[in-house]
């Protein structure tokens, strides 16, 4: 869980969380039952944004976007889940056109956009959603909620965190992606996060960038 520690450090109180999907969101999740205040908007939340609630985490109170409600657009995760969200007047699900735009994203304050990927290399380009040429996964609104994250004009974070190796030890920092389908350019590359540092890349020049990572 280390990469979901060290997102949790940066994370500040009353802030408006995007989670993605997957182990590192979740853990994410997990990481943040003692913070304060925390609102949700999110394209899909799962059964950690329940456990959130329930520990008094989560009030919404803080957001200038539909204030007091949790926002998303779909859910996946166990009948825990669904039970939460039977006869919830304080959850609003939304058309994913809305609920993904990157301007009504940055309206709230102190967005904290948090999403994994498969590999970056030293220019700060991301491949998310593909090994190679084969399709890993969907990305969803990634990008949207990377891109309302980095336009929020009250200290927002885009954050992208991934394991610093893979199972076998593979470095998923590499100097270049090659055969891959590239999801982020340099230019939508903010905040990367692996185990073993914090990289603040803000539209740095590319040198810096290799130099940081």
């Amino acid at each position: 869980m280390g990469v979901s520690v060290d997102v949790s450090r940066m994370a500040v109180q009353c802030v408006k969380y995007i989670i993605g999907i997957g182990n590192i969101p979740d853990s994410v999740l997990a990481a943040l039952k003692d913070h304060k205040d925390l609102g949700i908007h999110s394209e899909m939340f799962s059964d950690g944004v329940v456990d959130l609630v329930e520990a008094g985490c989560v009030t919404n109170h803080h957001k200038k976007v539909l204030p007091g409600k949790i926002v998303g657009s779909f859910c996946i995760g166990s009948k825990k889940l669904y039970d939460f969200l039977d006869n919830k007047p304080f959850v609003l699900m939304g058309d994913v056109q809305w609920v993904n735009y990157s301007p009504i994203i940055a309206q709230n304050p102190k967005v904290t956009a948090i999403n994994s990927c498969i590999e970056v290399d030293l220019t700060g380009q991301v491949a998310a959603d593909s090994i190679g040429t084969r399709m890993y996964s969907g990305f969803g609104g990634q990008v949207d909620f990377l891109r309302g994250a980095a336009i929020c004009p009250e200290a927002g974070k885009p954050i992208l965190a991934l394991p610093a190796t893979t199972k076998r030890g593979e470095s998923k920092i590499i100097p270049v992606l090659k055969g891959v389908l590239v999801l982020l350019l340099q230019e939508h590359t903010f905040t990367t996060l692996s185990q073993s540092m914090e990289l603040l890349i803000f539209l740095e020049r590319v040198l810096d960038k290799e130099h940081m990572l």
